[in-house]
């Protein structure tokens, strides 16, 4: 593994990627040069020495609130959410080995014949092997997101810090591909998340990190070497974390 670079100011993380993110351009499906870019600014990263562990979104593929939206039952379409997330972390798995990043994926919901059962110790004995572990299938229960999955996963694996790629350059006050005066925050605090029903991460996960002092940042990740950029501590996009 590569000796730890001084300059970095993170040893362990949590990226959190939503589906859509994987798509490029298109709204559905996945594209594989943005799973490659991906895969090598993650490769990047580990070069620097730090350890990187990855939730990812099935959103791209089905979303559980969505189908429920059209009348499905909520935890069927939450378990076909989850699964969407099992194909996302084989397909970035798979980008990644093919330019020799080690990589494992772990899944709440049991599917051994494709990747591993989510095992809280086996999952830091990965990362501290120099590994990326991929986290697939949320926390395994319907009802919850997988911002909640990457907080808990967070927690679970001792992660300094959550971050959380997206399309736009931070948190804005509204929706900025839609408002073209919409202002970005660079600071806030979890409660004004809360209170102002920011859309950062869901309530219960801000929540895990607010009573666990996790300070999230939200930064764009369609611009390359963006991953490199925080996990280096500069001052990208959004920052959640106490007052």
């Amino acid at each position: 593994m590569t000796p730890p670079d001084p300059a970095r100011r993170y040893k362990r993380v949590l990226l959190k990627l939503s589906g859509e993110a994987l798509c490029g351009a298109g709204e559905y499906g996945i594209d594989t040069a943005v799973m490659t870019r991906l895969a090598e600014e993650v490769r990047e990263v580990q070069g620097l020495g730090v350890q990187i562990a990855i939730v990812i979104g099935g959103g791209n593929i089905f979303r559980g609130l969505k189908g429920f939206a059209q009348g499905m039952d909520r935890a069927t379409a939450d378990y076909m959410g989850m699964i969407a997330t099992v194909i996302n972390a084989l397909a970035l798995q798979d980008a990644m080995e093919r330019i020799g990043c080690e990589t494992r994926v772990q899944t709440a919901l049991e599917i051994r014949q494709v990747a591993e059962p989510y095992i809280r110790r086996r999952a830091i004995r990965h990362l501290e092997k120099g590994r990326t572990v991929i986290f697939a299938a949320g926390t395994g229960n319907p009802y919850f997101s997988t911002d909640t999955a990457a907080a808990l996963r967070a927690m679970e694996v001792h992660a300094e810090a959550i971050f959380k790629g997206t399309k736009v350059d931070g948190v804005y006050d509204k929706d900025p591909l839609k408002h073209s005066d919409a202002v970005m925050y660079k600071r806030l605090a979890y409660l004004d998340v809360v209170q102002k029903r920011l859309q950062v991460m869901d309530t219960t996960a801000v929540t895990i990190c607010m009573e666990n002092k996790l300070p999230i940042r939200v930064f764009n990740l369609t611009a390359r070497g963006n991953i490199r950029r925080v996990v280096l501590g500069e001052d990208l996009g959004t920052v959640v974390s106490e007052e």
